[in-house]
């Protein structure tokens, strides 16, 4: 009888062991968690949220088009068909059997032959461990951004308008849990709308819908369209609620000297880390090519303008939102970096900020942003036009004057007929100071 309950209980122990082993094992393996899909008009990335870091390999098949991906150590099966999926290369992912034990093989099925990208991203907030697959289209061209609906003009203002963020990369998360990518977009439509209204002015976004395009290629996409300016729109985020108010950034040549200017530039390099990785990774000539653009004898004349335009939006944002700074501030942001292109970044306001936060994705708040920046950007051009657009085509003859003893702005408005401010602004003036033998431009009244 002693030697059965001896037995029996060794039965127990080893059952435990087993239990506890089989235990120890099965929570060593990885698991996915959800998965997301990002089309882009040429591009799909989709992005499986693990639980640990992935083991993995894969391989494409043809006829049909399929990549398979294989998850070592990685259990359980996942229901994709809950996943909202719009992509035009992605026809729909499924499981297949895997090649070993404890894996996992995926199976893409693709509407045409592509460029897979695949490489894992260790935890970066708000997302944990990732798996990000891009597939690009081999038939057309890299982030070919899409042109608005209207017809195509001879001789306009062209404006490139860029939504921060998109995709992979939510932008900054207000208290709310509102993501900073999405106010952006609206904004940006907005703005695109007015300009596009405009005669002699055309509006380009850069996205127009929520996809990732890396930093360094907006300023290519404004380069490739001609643009006579780029607008960035963001939301300024930091790290306690109190700040808020909008502001205007150019491109600094050289460190950010303020505590917010640094923030920006770190929040940069964390956007680049949540959507494009690989392509920061693989792209060995960045900063290369930014040493190259900075030393540019055109971005002396880029980045005075962008001065020029930063303040008339400045003062039109003034008149209908708090301004965090008063003047044109500067950081080394690569969406500035354009060499040729006058650029300026408008962080609409502090999503950090529960106020502002909710005011940022109101409708009506929105419009009122985006028309204040189109009437600051209308002002500077109704100014200074580029040439051979319709604007400066159709632009009066300016009068001119010579400044003599006794002039003064005061004293040449009412002569002329016309306003000191838009004297001054005719002739890039900062005070009402002249001297004598002065040329200056009169505009019409």
């Amino acid at each position: 009888m002693r030697n059965c309950i001896v037995s029996a209980k060794i039965l127990v122990l080893l059952c435990s062991l087993w239990a506890g082993q089989a235990f120890a094992s099965s929570s060593n393996l990885n698991s996915i968690n959800s998965v997301r899909i990002w089309p882009s008009p040429n591009n799909t990335r989709v992005v499986f949220d693990l639980e640990q870091n992935p083991d993995f390999s894969y391989f494409v098949l043809s006829n049909p088009e399929r990549l398979v991906i294989d998850l070592k150590k990685t259990r359980g099966r996942t229901d994709f068909s809950k996943y909202q999926n719009k992509s035009k290369l992605v026809k729909r992912i499924r499981h297949s059997t895997p090649k070993a034990k404890n894996a996992v093989r995926i199976v893409l099925e693709l509407n045409e032959k592509v460029k897979p990208q695949i490489f894992s991203l260790v935890p970066t907030a708000p997302y944990g461990n990732r798996l990000v697959v891009d597939l690009a289209s081999r038939t057309q061209s890299k982030n070919q951004p899409i042109d608005n609906k209207y017809n195509q003009r001879d001789n306009d203002i062209i404006v490139v308008i860029d939504a921060g963020h998109g995709g992979e990369d939510p932008g900054s998360i207000g208290p709310k849990g509102s993501y900073e990518k999405n106010a952006t977009l609206s904004i940006a439509k907005k703005l695109a709308d007015m300009i596009n209204r405009e005669r002699g002015m055309k509006a380009i976004l850069t996205r127009t819908g929520d996809y990732y395009i890396l930093p360094n290629r907006r300023p290519e996409i404004a380069r490739e369209k001609k643009a006579d300016l780029l607008v960035s729109i963001h939301a300024d985020a930091f790290t306690t609620p109190q700040p808020s108010g909008a502001s205007v950034w150019v491109l600094s040549t050289g460190r950010a000297n303020t505590e917010l200017g640094r923030w920006m530039e770190s929040t940069e390099k964390h956007s680049e880390l949540l959507g494009g990785a690989a392509e920061v990774i693989q792209d060995t000539a960045n900063e290369r090519y930014l040493t190259q653009a900075l030393l540019d004898m055109s971005m002396d004349h880029s980045i005075a303008t962008s001065y020029d335009v930063s303040r008339d939006i400045l003062k039109e944002l003034k008149a209908m939102t708090k301004l965090h700074k008063k003047r044109p501030q500067a950081a080394s942001l690569a969406v500035l970096t354009s060499p040729d292109i006058p650029s300026v970044l408008v962080e609409t306001g502090f999503i950090s900020n529960p106020r502002e936060e909710k005011n940022l994705f109101w409708g009506k708040h929105q419009t009122r942003l985006a028309d204040a920046i189109f009437t600051g950007i209308k002002n500077h051009f109704r100014s200074s036009p580029p040439d051979g657009t319709l604007w400066a085509n159709n632009r009066p003859r300016v009068r001119t004057h010579t400044v003599v003893s006794g002039d003064s702005l005061s004293e040449l408005a009412q002569r002329y007929n016309v306003s000191v401010r838009n004297i001054k602004r005719a002739n890039n003036l900062n005070s009402d100071l002249v001297r004598i033998g002065q040329v200056l431009s009169i505009p019409q009244s």
